[in-house]
């Protein structure tokens, strides 16, 4: 039975705006962050064969897209605000989806604004204000740890605050910067990719292993050590393949959604994976894999290495567009996670609120950005995002394996889409991440635990505000 509070008459509701080009834009848009341009060199290192640099893109999309298949048909079944929280709550209860929605606040999705908000700082500021941007402005110790302020940190925060200020007075405004963010991005992306194949000063020998093995790379693992070091790198590219989730979160507003949900979701992945295997196609052809791992921004080494020095700074502004429109997309669409959670009584409620102007969850994204500035400014959030997206991963699982669970509960209930593959392709996804999940449970102990300590620091505040429920009730 759903969990779903009834909305009393004359009560204001959300607004069906969202049409299927503004959700996959939104999809694109919150997918491309800065993952695709700052985690090469990681990956580089854990492989250090050409080859399985890109296999393992193409291998993240194909997982990613299997996930994609099954949460379709949970999106059509469920076309409501909150998307994921409600496809958990409605398999397997309440306090499953409370813990979701919880790490979503605390770490995730805060985290992941405030990371990319730190992002369009730090590649907007250096290239308008240069040094000035990292000048200390003042700090402090506390508890051994160093709380510093800068420009750039400002610049983060005052980007954060614009996004919320914009969802917060309309749907249509939020949506159109994300629209308009991501058209630029994918217009200086193809820019990269068609010019720097056709005229950029690359070579096609770094693509062979002969390549690699000259450099003055350690030798390429073999056997269960690449098996490993795959997975190990399959972190960084699930994590760049994150936020295609975002767009059952805003369900509720989408026009159609009980169609548009599942052809967002597979249009939208679908072209993710072709734009990420295409940039790191790019980098292989302009640098050779030892100058990639050696690099903390590839991007702007493969514009310097296939054109200039000046083409470098024009594709720093390209990554500081791409963050500030995942960011963007980010903040539209997890508010709506918080508006269902506080629908169901299980979180503040006031975030549960829609404004009666505006039409949108005001009081949920404000409190959202307020708490994503505060980790912008601490700068704690890039320690919380390691651990916390072991436990995003197990959370997709679930959310696929919730597929299962209703069909058999709900065989009645209206599926405008049902899953291409269906049992084979969710349960091969289910067998592909757990084995991941366990590879990674091996290779990093001390991450997966901390995610999963993040996780259970929310029971107490659900046991908390279902007491507030009942004394209300």
């Amino acid at each position: 039975m759903s969990a779903t509070k009834v909305v009393p008459a004359g009560e204001p509701t959300l607004v069906k705006g969202l049409s299927l080009l503004d959700a996959v834009l939104m999809l694109v848009g919150g997918v491309i962050g800065s993952g695709i341009f700052l985690t090469a060199g990681q990956i580089a290192t854990s492989l250090r064969r050409p080859d399985m640099f890109i296999l393992v893109w193409i291998v993240g999309g194909i997982i990613s897209l299997l996930a994609c298949f099954a949460v379709a048909e949970l999106g059509g079944m469920f076309p409501q605000a909150g998307g994921q929280y409600v496809f958990l709550r409605e398999a397997y209860g309440e306090l499953p989806a409370f813990l979701y929605g919880w790490m979503i606040f605390a770490v995730v999705q805060t985290g992941t604004i405030a990371a990319l908000a730190v992002g369009f700082a730090q590649y907007f500021g250096l290239v308008v204000m240069g040094a000035l941007a990292t000048r200390e402005l003042w700090s402090v110790g506390i508890f051994g740890y160093e709380l510093s302020l800068t420009p750039l940190k400002l610049m983060a925060v005052a980007a954060i605050a614009l996004l919320t200020l914009a969802n917060v007075v309309g749907l249509r405004r939020g949506s159109l910067l994300v629209n308009i963010a991501t058209w630029l991005k994918f217009g200086a992306i193809l820019g990269l990719v068609v010019f720097g194949l056709l005229f950029g000063k690359g070579d096609w020998s770094h693509f062979s292993a002969a390549s690699a093995a000259s450099s003055e790379m350690a030798a390429a693992p073999t056997g269960l050590a690449l098996l490993a070091g795959f997975g190990v790198a399959l972190i960084s590219v699930l994590f760049a393949f994150d936020g295609w989730i975002y767009v059952t979160w805003v369900a509720g507003e989408m026009k159609d959604a009980a169609r548009n949900v599942p052809r967002a979701l597979i249009i939208g992945v679908s072209a993710v994976v072709v734009i990420y295997v295409s940039i790191n196609i790019v980098y292989v052809y302009a640098l050779p894999l030892s100058a990639i791992i050696k690099s903390d921004a590839v991007v702007q080494a493969a514009a310097s290495s296939m054109f200039s020095d000046r083409a470098a700074n024009w594709l720093a502004l390209m990554v500081a567009v791409s963050c500030f429109g995942a960011m963007s997309s980010a903040i539209l669409c997890t508010a709506r996670i918080f508006f269902a959670m506080a629908q169901d009584g299980v979180f503040f409620e006031r975030m549960a609120r829609v404004n009666p102007r505006w039409r949108t969850p005001a009081f949920s994204l404000v409190a959202q950005g307020v708490w994503a500035a505060v980790l912008a400014l601490i700068g704690l959030y890039d320690q919380l995002l390691t651990y916390a997206i072991f436990m995003m991963i197990v959370s997709y699982v679930v959310t696929v394996g919730a597929l299962f669970v209703l069909r058999r509960k709900m065989p009645e209930h209206p599926r405008p889409y049902r899953c291409t593959g269906y049992p084979i392709v969710p349960a091969l996804y289910i067998l592909i991440a757990s084995i991941w999940t366990v590879n990674t449970i091996w290779q990093r102990p001390k991450e997966s635990l901390g995610g999963l300590l993040i996780v259970l620091a929310g029971i107490p505040g659900y046991i908390y505000w279902t007491r507030q429920r009942r004394k209300t009730a």
